[in-house]
């Protein structure tokens, strides 16, 4: 088994950020960190010169990446590009996303995750289901033809998946409480989104058991001085967790700011909802036959309704800090938060002794220069 130990950077372990310490990583496992004097004599050293050596992020909502879209086509190839490409902006583990669609597209990307983590593609963790149980009201760029209402087989469908992590965005509104029940007891991770509910809606889905508020603000109902919304429940629950897109197009700076006060920043979690132009891509796509484009760094269909964005997850990190953030929290709401989320905390988000060695390193304005993904 290959043992090295990184040396150089200051080391953010997922509770503090630490000067003179050494990672020593063995096979696909960080087996101690401890102080470089303490390095064991002939360990192999790769010196990393300056900079923060960090939890890789993990990016629960990302739908494309690199030109490559889960929607247009749920291959292992696609989710192996969508990984790849965004592995170059820190992040070291994904749920590829797919959308509201004709029902054998989401089976197939179902598929395609599973044929993923079968064959050991790095970085991949699971799966994002966003849709199909969703609100027109809000559907954003979903297509209206292909949202519809949950049914008992589609329940049983769901409970049946085996890919890592299985998040799925429903409309609180629209899905009865007792299918969110045992969706939840089984072990899927629920995250209410797309809906126009009201704050009575969306807590009887917490009560039963949902864990998230999908990019939260963006296509849900709003706080009201009367009617909380979506967003007020959120506001007023310690307990769930958050996406938020970070992009300073989705949610307005001051909009942020709220959130950041509002919400404990250990259930925050940064996402980037990437779509084909992020990580490399081109600046056109096609999304389920409709025309989507880049314009400037806005992503929107020809109506002008926004497509998911272009952000990538390092970048997130750097605007969440330039908006008075601090680096540790923020680094937190790219690793550690999202790791809990997945119920991935004792092996994902920190840099410990038994954690996967899944690390980005850092320059100093929070650019990457490397990643390792178990080791590698």
């Amino acid at each position: 088994m290959m043992s090295f130990a990184l040396t150089g950077a200051k080391v953010f372990d997922g509770v503090s950020l630490q000067d003179g310490m050494a990672v020593i990583i063995e096979g696909k496992t960080i087996s101690a960190v401890v102080h470089a004097s303490q390095l064991p004599r002939g360990i192999e050293i790769h010196e990393l010169k300056g900079g923060i050596l960090t939890a890789g992020f993990i990016d629960v909502q990302v739908n494309g990446g690199g030109g490559a879209l889960m929607n247009d086509h749920p291959t292992i190839e696609t989710v192996k590009r969508i990984a790849q490409s965004h592995r170059k902006f820190g992040t070291t583990g994904i749920l590829p996303t797919v959308i509201t669609d004709d029902q054998k597209i989401i089976d197939q990307a179902v598929g395609a995750v599973q044929a993923a983590i079968s064959n050991h593609v790095p970085g991949v963790l699971g799966i994002h289901l966003e849709g199909p149980f969703l609100d027109v009201a809000r559907k954003g760029a979903h297509p209206e033809n292909f949202i519809r209402t949950m049914t008992r087989h589609d329940v049983d469908r769901i409970m049946a998946i085996t890919c890592g992590a299985v998040m799925l965005t429903l409309a609180p509104n629209k899905v009865p409480t007792k299918f969110i029940a045992e969706l939840s007891q089984h072990g899927v991770l629920i995250s209410l989104g797309h809906a126009e509910a009201t704050v009575k809606e969306a807590q009887l889905a917490l009560g039963a058991g949902a864990r998230a508020f999908t990019h939260i603000y963006n296509a849900m109902s709003q706080l009201n001085g009367r009617e909380p919304g979506m967003v007020g429940a959120c506001f007023a629950d310690s307990e769930s967790y958050c996406g938020v897109i970070v992009d300073g197009l989705h949610v307005d700076d001051i909009t942020l700011k709220v959130l950041f006060a509002a919400k404990p920043k250990n259930r925050i979690m940064l996402i980037t909802d990437a779509m084909p132009p992020a990580a490399g891509g081109p600046d056109t796509f096609e999304l389920q036959g409709r025309n989507a484009r880049r314009v400037g760094n806005k992503l929107q269909l020809e109506d002008g309704t926004l497509a998911g964005s272009i952000v990538s997850m390092d970048e997130a990190v750097r605007n969440t800090v330039k908006l008075g953030v601090g680096i540790e929290d923020a680094l937190r709401m790219a690793s550690f938060v999202p790791a809990h989320f997945l119920r991935l905390e004792n092996e994902l988000g920190r840099i410990a002794q038994g954690y996967r060695a899944s690390m980005v390193h850092l320059t100093e304005n929070l650019h990457v220069n490397k990643t390792w993904i178990d080791g590698q």
